[in-house]
């Protein structure tokens, strides 16, 4: 499992005309579940990401976690974080089926919700419009298969 996580000042996903997410201070999550991936791997990323420590203390240093500045999550399932780049094309053989995504992402948004974040989503599967202003700019990439 991949994440993009992009720390930021605002967020919103539309599909269509339609607002469908939206959040303030946080980190917009893009996902990519692999084939193979597991509820261990969702487990790794959501507390990595609950944990990560990029959000300033009072001395300006990034030293505080999600929970520690009310942070909310915008999660976008994104299939193509695991495209294959080796031809001009992109084969995305490698991200899971999207029965497999689908449970594993929603996996993911329960456990970051049992924590207690306020979650907001896209939609899974169709094209949506993901708009952020990125804080810093600080961009994090996360791979359960690199721990």
């Amino acid at each position: 499992m991949r994440a993009v996580v992009q720390r930021v000042s605002r967020a919103e996903v539309r599909v269509g005309p339609e607002t469908v997410g939206r959040i303030g201070k946080g980190f917009v999550v893009l996902l990519g579940i692999a084939r193979g991936d597991t509820a261990d791997d969702a487990e790794f990323i959501e507390d990595r990401v609950a944990g990560l420590r990029v959000f300033a203390d009072a001395a300006g240093k990034m030293n505080l976690a999600l929970s520690a500045v009310n942070g909310e999550l915008l999660v976008i399932s994104q299939f193509t974080l695991h495209a294959d780049t080796s031809q001009r094309r992109p084969s995305f053989s490698d991200a899971a089926p999207p029965d497999q995504a689908r449970e594993l992402y929603e996996l993911f948004l329960s456990l970051a919700r049992r924590r207690g974040v306020k979650v907001q989503t896209g939609r899974f599967g169709v094209h949506m419009d993901v708009e952020l202003v990125n804080d810093g700019p600080v961009t994090i990439i996360l791979d359960s298969r690199n721990r």
